[in-house]
């Protein structure tokens, strides 16, 4: 798979996510954003290579824009009003491989329908869910299992037809034996032979799933807020709401 079609991909992701133009996200500037879906309060700030684009509800976005016009990059991604920081990797054409399986396991590929016949599987939300009708967003799993116990999944779901999101879980006992990044890895490259790009997401403060990013392949793309203080979604709402009142 070419850079160029890598970089395209997510360009035009990013381009429809934020609301902007794939040129501008070759800029080194700051740009501002509508939301124009949106129904309730709404910020999101993603950085892409040198360019900055803060994304706001309709409503909001005069108030932001007043606020964050002229400030750098760290200074608007230390705004008040939002929340997580994630990094997403996309894969690094130069690194990009298979990499070996560790030999005490036994592996398995699974893809559109056959993956229901693990639907009552639990503890692999990263990778592998399902909701109460046993559907799960999933499109592709590769895992491992030990004496027919299922130790590690990596999973990927559609974010365009042309983008997909990997994960990964690992049960605790079988961690730091390179049995993460060795599932990402071979999914990663399944994934591209299908003409499709992966991208991998971790938390800032999750070092352990960025190093299993890096040992797979993969090379960070861009960076994005997960939430706002605005909209209620924060675990703090309600320490929030008293602050305020």
């Amino acid at each position: 798979m070419e850079k160029s079609f890598i970089d395209m991909t997510i360009k035009t992701y990013l381009a429809e996510q934020f609301f902007c133009k794939v040129a501008e996200l070759e800029k080194e500037q700051n740009f501002f954003t509508i939301n124009s879906r949106s129904e309730l309060p709404y910020i999101k700030i993603m950085t892409y290579n040198k360019c900055v684009v803060i994304c706001t509800s309709e409503a909001l976005h005069l108030k932001v824009k007043e606020a964050l016009t002229d400030k750098n990059r760290d200074e608007i991604f230390e705004f008040p009003f939002i929340y997580g920081q994630t990094i997403h990797f996309i894969p690094d054409v130069k690194k990009v491989q298979r990499l070996p399986l560790p030999k005490d396991y036994s592996y398995e590929l699974l893809k559109g329908s056959d993956i229901q016949k693990l639907k009552y599987i639990k503890g692999f939300d990263n990778s592998l869910s399902f909701d109460d009708n046993a559907h799960t967003r999933a499109d592709i799993i590769f895992l491992a299992k030990k004496d027919n116990e299922i130790i590690g999944v990596a999973g990927a779901s559609a974010e365009t037809n042309s983008l997909w999101e990997v994960g990964v879980d690992v049960k605790p006992e079988y961690r730091r034996g390179g049995i993460g990044a060795a599932l990402v890895a071979n999914l990663t490259v399944d994934i591209m032979e299908l003409g499709v790009v992966p991208f991998y997401s971790a938390s800032v403060t999750n070092i352990g799933s960025q190093i299993v990013a890096s040992r797979s392949g993969y090379m960070p793309g861009w960076v994005d807020t997960y939430g706002n203080t605005l909209d209620g979604s924060s675990v703090y709402n309600d320490l929030i709401k008293n602050l305020v009142l």
